[in-house]
């Protein structure tokens, strides 16, 4: 398995069947996209850290029963640069490049020049972004790269600056039943200010071109921006995290010149309470009380929403900042998956915070008065509250859920065991409701991040299929893609492909009707198209959600 991380995959872009062994349910008809790091050294010049190996895309178009499977990697300028010049030349957070010793003063002074202003990697290797009708593939810098979704070919470099600024960028955002996507970025020293900006992406086309900002919120220190990796929404209300992992600009304007990576200047201070931070979507402004929480770090937000006078929100937390140095290739092939003393287990933790004033509430008392969960808030003073999770689970990382619950209160949710290690062996669904837990695992295996679809005019939130690609390290088994029962987490059928997949980050799958049109706009642009909405799992009219989507892709 350790020879996985380090080696550089194959794409192969010609589409080709794959061997279904079970039988894929009739109404399961998509595209489901995998984006993760896939070329890890090239020439004489290796990566150091998994996250900055150069993306490869995977695509499994499911269609009438069958799979057909294809790869590409993005054609990037950071791609096009390193091939080219047979070696790293682009650097990314965890691995600085170097020019050649045989290159020129004028080449060097110009690579010292752009590793003192930062121009990152547009090696969007963590996710994909729908914005109005277009897919991008994306990581978390200020450039994404366009991408058709059928062939995987790579299109438009897109800057987030050119229409606001921001430097960085989540590669997590929301959507809306609409299409509007919502998202976060940080702008770095505008006007003497860093802040984070909240913005909305109209579903329509071309997309960032009406891009609205909905609110800033400024950071607690002008060179230090909080990192962050993903935020809640409900139908009222942002939720955007300030941790005490920070990014130290002075630091990364002079790595280059200590010769340390960009990732050394990130700094986890312990000393530091989390801060949450409760935006109004109404009135675009931050609540006026102050939540806080002890230090914390937290990459994946699972769902949040409102209950009885309170925004409850589930989040992936890690007591240190320990997990980023277990992704050193260096690391993962001393470990290969076995358990590590220095890993630091992530909990599954439930926040609630109380929306009603504090006026007449005395210091010291709880204000949660909900009671399905022991998360409390306490009091400190006037306008500033505590806040305690309780945790519904250890050791549950990438998770994922029903989106049509995006918003709305949940019971289930998906994602993969990571008790002893970063690298997963298991599937696990747990209900938050009961905190019972079920598992898919087999031997010699690694499954990806697991993405749930919802079966049309669903019964329950979770009547739908799971998927996730799985690698084999198995004698004479080929890797292949896994479709679990939602419900049961029973294998309903499985996928095998005759080329290997490697380890990937995160997934979004496109039902096969948006497909189609997409299609038909690209062959045929001048033909209007009327776009018949769908739904899926139909609930009563009061569970309807105003945040969940339901004929966009799922993507949490």
């Amino acid at each position: 398995m350790a020879s996985n991380f380090s080696k550089n995959a194959e794409e192969s872009p010609e589409p080709c069947k794959a061997e279904v062994k079970g039988s894929i349910p009739s109404w399961l008809q998509g595209t489901l996209l995998r984006n993760g790091p896939g070329i890890f050294s090239v020439g004489a010049t290796s990566y150091d850290h998994w996250f900055d190996g150069m993306a490869i895309m995977n695509s499994f178009a499911i269609k009438d029963g069958e799979v057909t499977y294809r790869s590409r990697f993005l054609r990037s300028d950071t791609y096009t640069s390193n091939m080219a010049a047979n070696r790293i030349v682009v650097s990314e957070m965890g691995t600085m490049a170097y020019p050649d010793p045989s290159k020129n003063f004028i080449v060097k002074a110009i690579t010292f020049l752009n590793h003192t202003v930062p121009d990152f990697t547009d090696n969007g290797a963590s996710n994909f972004i729908k914005y109005g009708n277009d897919y991008y593939a994306t990581s978390e810098t200020n450039y994404i790269r366009k991408i058709d979704p059928v062939t995987l070919e790579t299109q438009d470099k897109v800057d987030y600056m050119k229409y606001l600024p921001v430097n960085l960028s989540s590669s997590h955002p929301h959507y809306d039943k609409e299409g509007n996507a919502y998202n976060i970025g940080t702008s770095i020293a505008d006007k003497a200010k860093t802040k984070y900006i909240l913005f909305k992406v109209p579903a329509n086309v071309p997309a960032l071109k009406n891009v609205e900002v909905i609110c800033t919120v400024p950071c607690r220190s002008l060179l230090t921006p909080s990192y962050y990796h993903s935020f809640g929404i409900t139908d009222n209300y942002f939720i955007f995290i300030e941790q005490p992992l920070k990014l130290d600009i002075l630091k990364m304007a002079t790595a280059y010149m200590r010769g340390v990576n960009w990732a050394s200047c990130l700094k986890f201070c312990p000393e530091e309470n989390t801060l949450i931070h409760l935006i109004d979507r109404k009135t675009s402004k931050v609540v006026e009380t102050k939540y806080f929480t002890g230090p914390m770090i937290v990459y994946h937000h699972v769902n949040a929403f409102e209950e009885d006078g309170h925004v409850v929100f589930d989040v992936i937390a890690y007591k240190d900042n320990s997990l980023y140095d277990m992704f050193y290739l260096s690391k993962l092939k001393e470990n290969s998956g076995m358990q590590d003393d220095n890993y630091s287990r992530p909990s599954y933790k439930r926040f609630a915070l109380p929306l009603q004033s504090d006026k007449d509430v005395a210091v010291g008392e709880d204000l949660v008065k909900l009671k399905y969960t022991t998360a409390s808030a306490v009091k400190e003073k006037e306008g500033k509250l505590m806040c305690q999770a309780e945790v519904l689970c250890e050791g549950f990382e990438l998770p994922r859920m029903n989106y049509d619950f995006n918003g709305k209160r949940h019971q289930f949710v998906y994602g993969n065991n990571v008790e002893d290690s970063v690298l997963a062996k298991k599937i696990v669904k747990i209900d938050t409701d009961t905190k019972e837990m079920v598992y898919w695992s087999e031997d010699n295996c690694w499954p990806s991040e697991p993405v749930f679809i919802p079966r049309p005019n669903g019964e329950s939130e979770d009547d739908g299929v799971v998927l996730s690609s799985v690698i084999s390290s198995n004698p004479g088994l080929s890797s292949f893609i896994l479709i679990l029962d939602g419900r049961t987490l029973k294998e309903v059928a499985r996928a095998c492909v005759n080329t290997p997949l490697h380890k990937d980050m995160h997934g979004f799958f496109i039902p096969q009707e948006n497909m189609t049109s997409h299609q038909i706009r690209k062959n045929s642009p001048k033909i209007k198209i009327t776009r018949i909405s769908r739904v899926h799992g139909r609930r009563p009219a009061h569970q309807a959600s105003d945040t969940a989507r339901s004929n966009g892709p799922y993507e949490t």
